[in-house]
């Protein structure tokens, strides 16, 4: 069996369910740092996926009695080919607070839906766009599918939320230790540098609707 980074996180996420947990209380059961198994900690700061190491799962296992075969089968019927329907968000609800966790994935219920094509992140949603300022990739009423698990890539475009709560879509021109270079989607507005630290979350776009 091939063994994907969604699956394996998504065991551990079902496998703290199974026993009442948090991933940050599945972690701290097992004696590892409370942050081990967060969203956060899934993707590197440059945008590469971060396995949960084989110590660690062992770790969760034990802690919660978890015979290995009983993990496997967590991974295994976990697994969704499509989703059929995400969540679709307003851009200036996106904006506000509450409307998200620390690393970018909504929260909350009782949002709209819309139907997309095929897509396997089980965090997707939609996005509506609004205003011009993405002309001509993006207008007004277009709805992206973000995906805020996937790796994101130079060239990547993408929907980036700053601490001060601005939302914007851009392209990821460049991204250091210390700075994050995007360039705008529309030449009439000016390509924007932030400092790492002044970055809440960035999700890439899988797919738009024009």
């Amino acid at each position: 069996m091939m063994l994907t980074h969604a699956q394996i996180w998504n065991a551990l996420d079902r496998l703290a369910a199974r026993n009442k947990l948090t991933a940050s209380g599945l972690a701290k059961k097992a004696g590892l740092d409370p942050t081990t198994f967060n969203k956060s900690k899934r993707i590197t700061p440059e945008g590469r996926q971060r396995w949960p190491s084989t110590e660690s799962v062992a770790k969760a296992l034990a802690a919660t009695s978890t015979k290995v075969d009983t993990f496997v089968t967590l991974i295994t019927d976990g697994v969704k080919p499509a989703i059929s329907t995400v969540p679709l968000i307003g851009f200036a609800q996106a904006g506000e607070g509450g409307h998200f966790d620390d690393s970018g994935y909504p929260v909350g219920k009782g949002w709209d839906e819309v139907s997309l094509p095929h897509v396997t992140d089980e965090q997707a949603y939609a996005l509506k766009i609004q205003g011009e300022s993405m002309k001509p990739t993006y207008r007004p009423g277009d709805i992206v599918i973000v995906s805020p698990s996937s790796a994101i890539r130079k060239g990547d475009r993408i929907v980036v939320k700053t601490r001060d709560g601005e939302v914007m879509v851009k392209e990821l021109r460049r991204r250091t230790t210390k700075t994050i270079e995007l360039k705008s989607l529309n030449a009439e507005h000016r390509d924007r540098t932030f400092p790492v630290n002044e970055i809440d979350w960035m999700a890439r776009i899988l797919w738009a609707s024009q």
